[in-house]
């Protein structure tokens, strides 16, 4: 392993950056001493810098894993792009004949990049557990922790696959973690005495503003105004997939030179990849989109993130408002609010976990099929929560969790089953008020009368930067807003090409 002193020899050789950005040499200078880490750092920080460099630094294979296909994509792609060819990403969209030809040559990789639920596949694990790991990466680690605002039943599972491969050295990366949701993510993933690396999430180029609005009429017509104004690009988050829908409609009758689209977790996914990269080549003006989109996006020109729906918290918020204004410009978080959009949210809330009735035919379900096979009985589960595959897979997980399903079959200990309804009712008992109260959270940030980015950021206890106009309560005023425009769309498009033809004839990718 080469010694700290090399760093900046390896970052000017591999990236050409002759310093690093706040955080990156601290994570991994403890990264190089195989020692667990957790790192919160602001979006845009280069979090991937933290294990792409150690990984090319050293012998054996670092292991990513990352929720989203593009993230996986655009990784790989840029990584080339410099000349480092050692690196793969494992997804849906790779033929089953190729993924075989992959497995078979996983040695040759320096970097994999894997969805949390294909590693969890055996054929995978036991090629991978032929390797030398060096590095375990879990990024967009609040996805573990069931506090945190992406809730994903995979990412708990990584602490038993992480087991599985010899419990190499952990690096769990995030862009917001409150104390409670970092404690959270080293809990379940058993490495309590993991090294902490938090760094602030203020990012002052960004122009916090609310708006408060009548009626859905009112809100509808002041996006249009707001998007007529400047030609950048521009996110616009929804909670309704058909409310997304809808609005892209207005945007193209009454905005006809913007190019809108939406995008939503109910498309297809290669048309979903497709929206990704026409907006990342600045083919596209304004997205619509729900929280399916921009985990792990790197567009530096983003100007403008409106939500025309608030999200459930504060931390959703500043994941989603942090993706604007990367390249250090000034950019808007726009949130335009509706007293009717807390049902909304509510009832979001609501539907995030199995009614109390449908737990009461579980128990019912699992005393009458004690000892039976479980996936031959899934389709039953499936009525039970009325075909809802979240609510499935969500009681999937505790039933596993809590030993009701063992060896694929039901247990036949009744006790054990009533004991299980009584905690996994408690559980969501608990799980809704929490949700409940960081939606009350968002609700009074939203109607704070003092400092929008004093309130957000001391909810992370996080240092902020004071500033003189830094949002709508301390006298920003989007009517005498600026924002660099965008070039036209097929000018930004061409240049764009242009800069990666240019790149790849210079290293020959």
């Amino acid at each position: 392993m080469k010694t700290k002193n090399n760093l900046f020899t390896y970052l000017k050789r591999y990236f050409q950056y002759d310093k690093f950005k706040t955080g990156q040499k601290e994570i991994i200078e403890d990264v190089l001493k195989n020692k667990d880490v957790l790192g919160v750092l602001p979006t845009g920080s280069g979090k991937s810098l933290c294990y792409q460099l150690p990984a090319l630094m050293r012998e054996g294979t670092t292991i990513v894993i990352t929720p989203l296909i593009s993230l996986m994509i655009d990784q790989v792609r840029e990584l080339k792009i410099r000349g480092i060819r050692d690196v793969v990403a494992l997804n849906s969209f790779i033929s089953w004949r190729d993924r075989q030809d992959i497995y078979t040559n996983l040695s040759k990789y320096k970097i994999v990049y894997i969805s949390p639920e294909l590693i969890q596949h055996n054929l995978l694990l036991n090629s991978l557990k032929k390797l030398h790991i060096n590095l375990f990466v879990i990024d967009e680690a609040h996805c573990i922790s069931q506090w945190g605002h992406e809730f994903r039943m995979d990412y708990l599972r990584l602490k038993d696959v992480i087991t599985h491969l010899g419990n190499p050295p952990i690096l769990a990366l995030t862009a917001t973690a409150t104390k409670e949701v970092q404690d959270d993510i080293l809990d379940i993933l058993h490495r309590p005495q993991a090294v902490r690396h938090i760094f602030s999430v203020d990012r002052p180029n960004i122009i916090f503003s609310v708006e408060s609005l009548n009626n859905e009429d009112e809100k509808l017509d002041r996006l249009i105004n707001v998007l007529s104004r400047f030609r950048v690009p521009t996110l616009v988050y929804f909670s309704s997939r058909i409310k997304c829908e809808l609005v892209v409609e207005e945007i193209r009758k009454r905005l006809p030179y913007l190019r809108a689209s939406f995008y939503h977790g109910g498309m297809d996914s290669l048309d979903r990849l497709t929206i990704q990269q026409q907006f990342m080549n600045d083919q596209i003006d304004v997205i619509c989109c729900t929280s399916a989109f921009g985990m792990g996006i790197n567009k530096q020109n983003l100007r403008q993130v409106i939500h025309y729906h608030f999200p459930i918290d504060l931390e959703s918020y500043s994941q989603e408002v942090g993706r604007a204004g990367r390249d250090g410009l000034p950019s808007l978080g726009l949130v335009l609010y509706n007293q009717a959009d807390l049902s909304l949210q509510k009832h979001i809330i609501h539907q995030r976990f199995p009614e109390r009735d449908s737990i009461m035919q579980l128990e019912y379900f699992l005393l009458q099929n004690k000892r039976k096979e479980y996936h031959s009985l899934k389709s039953n589960l499936l009525t039970i929560v009325r075909n809802n595959e979240i609510h499935l897979q969500f009681l999937h997980y505790h039933l596993e969790k809590h030993g009701i399903i063992n060896n694929n079959r039901i247990i036949e200990d009744e006790q054990c089953i009533i004991n299980f309804i009584n905690d996994i009712l408690l559980h969501i008992n608990i799980r809704h008020k929490t949700k409940t109260n960081k939606l009350m959270d968002m609700l009074q940030w939203l109607q704070s009368k003092s400092c929008l980015r004093s309130y957000i950021y001391n909810y992370f206890d996080s240092n902020y930067e004071n500033l003189v106009v830094c949002c709508s309560n301390c006298g920003f005023s989007i009517e005498d807003w600026q924002p660099i425009e965008a070039k036209s769309i097929a000018e930004s498009a061409e240049l764009n090409w242009r800069r990666k033809l240019s790149k790849l004839l210079l290293t020959g990718v």
